[in-house]
């Protein structure tokens, strides 16, 4: 058990096979050593076995709060979600924001360990320290957002009051690789297939009832020091400054345009870096401003809500009338977010905005990640082009509505073409000899920031634990806005290093659980005091520096004994020399990427992109045998 300030330590482990429910208290020393959330939920993960299926009974799916979620601390609204996924083969975490977080800690939970699978689908409901299990037999098959309006009327409780909701639609039902979990205010965690994990589990939902009951910090004076310090920086951030600054106002949707201007913009499967480099080459009316954030301000936004405790709101509601094979369709949604309008329009060939929302209000309520769907959308139509679909009928350049209707038929695998798409860019790939079509690496899809203009966002994906993510390490903040201190995107000398630093950083926050777009404001001074005011605890910068350290190296030493090293360290060959080269302002820019990868193992201290013995000693990572190499040998081969 832990007395550390923050922590209920109080986890439920669920057997659904067994249909039973277990508590058991937080152990001290690893809530010490990998501080909650995403570290705490990686190391149970570690604990049942790297060799699991990732679909089978024995992997366990964690749902995870750190020592400062559901707390006073700003942008504390986040819940991580760890397993084995089953889209890559990595360990993989995946989180999302709103309330859900903070309900399941004020419901007195730090985590919910799932294993097992139910003999027909059912429900977790939580109150008061307490799990039960409940019939959703007539909740299987419903989209999302049906399922969300049933549960609510079954239980006593309101969404936006005291209720709250994880849960997947027909894509983590049946089995498409990228299915991701939604909760009740569109928020998903949607990468790594965490939806098709619970939809093997007969898990639809989890359901999550309390009232608001924050932790009181340890050391009051000391964390109201680092919380005013937080405040005050994210004031006056022109990026998160309330009402102000451009994540504020626009949402993450603020850096399409500028995405566009830099020609990192990665456009038709990338072609191209931007849409003015398509537009030129091919004739086209494709325009990255129709879908900017700016653009969404001034045409369709209805609404701005935001997470607990946070002060930016940068989610944008929209609302939508748009004609769709003769009929008018009419939606209001949220997270018109800049990876998934880039995926679903200028990487799929269009930048129709009101089909984006409605593509985007598609997945959300069949629970398949917007980014990966985009992109396998958009990996069909070249695939179409080069005639490798004709089988399956393939999908045309920019086709707006039949994108529309693909969602759902993929959610559902109706049909050949359907069925393909939803096994993900790998395995699509393997059984078409699709590889150069593949914007993937380790089976998951890159975001919107083109690796020929920000070289650290290249190494980023190559290196990220959970396939191509531009949240591991958020470079594009030194890159773009010149966080902590403006660096050239098309330098990459120095971006190895970097990138590690932010990679330790983001798995400092994504442990508190904290919203990563504090980072724009706040640095590891304003961690440090706000962490050892709740918990306590008075650790050093370098010390909770380690800790993320030891976090990411924990992951690696994870997936290096599932059988991956430097050699998928990689990036699609299109980004790289002798692929397409970018234009405009990036025109002839490749991303020198093995380069990179040697200033950042260097760094690392890694051998060929496998953690050394001495390394996880150094680093006090016990668990496990070891990866069986040393500093001086060379990288372990994978399995085959």
């Amino acid at each position: 058990m832990t007395d550390i300030g923050g922590f209920q330590d109080h986890v439920a482990r669920i057997d659904l096979s067994e249909g039973s429910v277990d508590y058991e208290p937080i152990d001290d020393e690893d809530a010490r050593k990998y501080i909650g959330a995403r570290g705490l939920g990686v190391k149970y993960v570690f604990e049942q076995g790297p060799d699991v299926d990732p679909l089978g009974p024995d992997n366990l799916l964690a749902f995870m709060n750190g020592p400062l979620s559901g707390t006073q601390t700003t942008m504390s609204g986040r819940i991580a979600v760890c397993t084995k996924s089953p889209l890559t083969g990595t360990v993989t975490d995946s989180h999302h924001g709103g309330w859900s977080g903070a309900r399941l800690k004020w419901a007195g939970f730090d985590g919910l360990l799932v294993e097992g699978e139910a003999d027909e689908p059912v429900y977790a409901y939580i109150e008061d320290g307490e799990v039960e299990l409940r019939d959703a037999s007539h909740l299987w098959g419903e989209g999302f957002h049906d399922t969300r309006d049933a549960i609510e009327e079954e239980v006593d409780g309101a969404y936006g009051k005291n209720l709250s909701i994880m849960g997947i639609g027909p894509g983590g039902e049946n089995g498409v690789k990228y299915a991701c979990i939604m909760n009740e205010d569109d928020r998903a965690s949607g990468r790594g297939g965490t939806g098709c994990v619970m939809g093997s589990k007969n898990l639809k939902a989890i359901v999550v009832k309390s009232g608001t009951k924050m932790p009181k910090p340890a050391d009051k004076e000391t964390f109201m020091e680092g919380h005013q310090q937080a405040m005050q920086a994210i004031q006056e951030s022109e990026v998160t400054a309330p009402n102000e600054g451009g994540l504020s106002m626009y949402g993450t949707n603020v850096l399409m345009n500028i995405g566009e201007e830099m020609d990192g913009l990665p456009t038709k499967n990338g072609r191209y870096t931007s849409t003015e480099s398509m537009r030129d080459a091919e004739g086209v009316d494709i325009d990255a401003e129709r879908v900017s954030g700016e653009n969404v301000r001034e045409n369709i936004l209805v609404d701005e809500p935001t997470c607990h405790s946070c002060p930016v709101a940068c989610k944008k509601e929209v609302e939508v009338t748009a004609m769709h094979k003769g009929e008018e369709m009419s939606v209001r949604t949220e997270s018109y977010e800049y990876e998934s309008a880039y995926a679903l329009g200028p990487n799929s060939g269009h930048t129709e905005r009101d089909d984006i929302a409605l593509m985007i209000d598609r997945c959300n309520d069949m629970g398949v990640d917007t980014i990966d769907t985009g992109n396998m959308l958009a990996m069909a139509m070249e695939m179409t082009e080069e005639g490798k679909l004709e089988d399956e009928g393939g999908l045309d350049w920019g086709d707006s509505e039949t994108m529309i209707e693909m969602i759902e038929r993929i959610a559902r695998r109706e049909d050949d073409l359907a069925d393909l798409l939803a096994e993900g860019p790998k395995r699509v790939a393997d059984r078409k000899d699709a590889h150069e079509n593949s914007l993937a690496v380790k089976g998951q899809t890159i975001a919107a920031y083109d690796p020929r203009c920000m070289k650290g966002m290249g190494i980023g994906y190559a290196t990220s634990n959970r396939g191509a993510c531009h949240l591991r390490g958020y470079t594009p903040a030194a890159e773009i806005l010149g966080i902590p201190e403006k660096v050239d995107p098309y330098e990459y000398e120095g971006k190895g290093e970097l990138t590690a630093q932010f990679q330790d950083l983001h798995a400092i926050s994504d442990s508190f659980d904290i919203c990563k777009f504090n980072a724009f404001a706040e640095g590891i001074e304003e961690y440090v005091t706000q962490y050892n005011g709740m918990t306590g605890r008075d650790v050093t910068e370098d010390e909770l520096l380690e800790a993320g350290e030891r976090i990411y190296n924990l992951e690696r030493y994870y997936n290096n004994l599932v059988g991956f090293d430097g050699s998928d360290d990689s990036l699609p060959e299109r980004f790289l020399e002798d692929g397409i080269p970018g234009q405009g302002a990036s025109e002839g820019e490749y991303c020198e990427l093995e380069e990179m990868k040697e200033e950042y193992y260097d760094h690392r201290g890694w051998v060929d992109g496998v953690v050394p013995d001495e390394k996880l000693d150094d680093l006090g990572i016990d668990i496990g045998p070891g990866t069986g190499v040393s500093a001086g040998d060379s990288a372990a081969p994978a399995d085959d």
